[in-house]
């Protein structure tokens, strides 16, 4: 299968590096997000992890280059990585063309383990850029956390969301992981890097408007796909691994209750105009006979 095509929501099989041409993508991207593998040495069945630095990073430079042509002006880019390859992300987006918004701390909820000779790391960075010094779409959320230890008085309409993202659980390999973590029948996981429905949820309703088309180069279990299929967005998916596109397929045909956004909706409860920012579940309508 080279091409899973839904009626919001496309997966292409293949690499990234070539499916991010116009011949495959026509339309233009308002939202991406890049997930990259992060040069660990993982076992991917599809894929080197354990590039040259060098190499690595010419790449992921190329990447932003490709997306940057594809996306529409003032359109977003919010690229993950891991905390101590900041500097080399930042770059990568400075020289591609990108315009710098925030850098993102999404701070783990599980204990971090120290090492022998710095503080343990607890936190993965998310380069907020666009395409143009201003975004083309940018919803000021409001969320109700718990208050601090020491807030004498409960917040009358929620706060706004900062810079530091604490209040999401990332899918550890371990009992966090909970119903979200996609399993097989012996319960061992599909998908040891599955991104948590809440990041996406936050990261596609901060920067897109129902309708717009958001792009993931690095879908793999297909996290960015459900949740913008379930806001009313477009979506395109690129994914190497035959076994994860299966994967997606799969798990857009018949939605989990554990993929499902609605029990987040509470959450963003004092966002104004939140029902029009969330959109519909189906696709909107001047889209539904439309090409990508």
């Amino acid at each position: 299968m080279d091409t899973l095509n839904r009626k919001n929501s496309i997966v292409l099989h293949k690499n990234c590096t070539t499916a991010l041409g116009r011949d495959n993508l026509s339309s233009k991207i308002d939202l991406s997000f890049l997930d990259p593998p992060f040069n660990q040495d993982k076992a991917y069945n599809a894929w080197d992890d354990n590039l040259p630095p060098e190499k690595y990073w010419e790449w992921m430079r190329e990447i932003c280059t490709k997306v940057y042509a594809l996306t529409s002006d003032g359109g977003a880019i919010y690229f993950m990585q891991r905390e101590k390859n900041t500097e080399f992300v930042l770059q990568a987006l400075r020289d591609t063309g990108w315009t710098f918004q925030n850098l993102i701390i999404w701070k783990k909820k599980t204990s971090a383990v120290p090492g022998s000779k710095r503080f343990g790391k607890h936190y993965q960075i998310i380069a907020f850029a666009t395409k143009g010094r201003t975004p083309r779409v940018f919803h000021k959320l409001r969320i109700d956390p718990p208050l601090p230890q020491g807030y004498k008085h409960a917040r009358e309409n929620g706060m706004f969301v900062t810079d530091v993202w604490d209040d999401i659980r990332e899918l550890t390999s371990g009992y966090f992981a909970g119903d979200e973590a996609l399993r097989d029948a012996d319960g061992n996981r599909l998908h040891k890097q599955q991104a948590p429905i809440q990041l996406l949820l936050r990261i596609i309703l901060s920067s897109t408007n129902p309708g717009d088309v958001v792009l993931d180069p690095f879908v793999g279990s297909g996290t960015t796909l459900v949740v913008a299929e379930q806001l009313g967005r477009k979506s395109i998916g690129i994914e190497l691994d035959s076994e994860n596109v299966a994967l997606i397929e799969r798990r857009l045909a018949e939605q989990r209750k554990s993929d499902d956004i609605s029990r987040f909706f509470k959450d963003y409860a004092c966002t104004s105009d939140l029902e029009r920012i969330w959109g519909d579940n189906e696709i909107d309508r001047k889209f539904a006979s439309s090409e990508f």
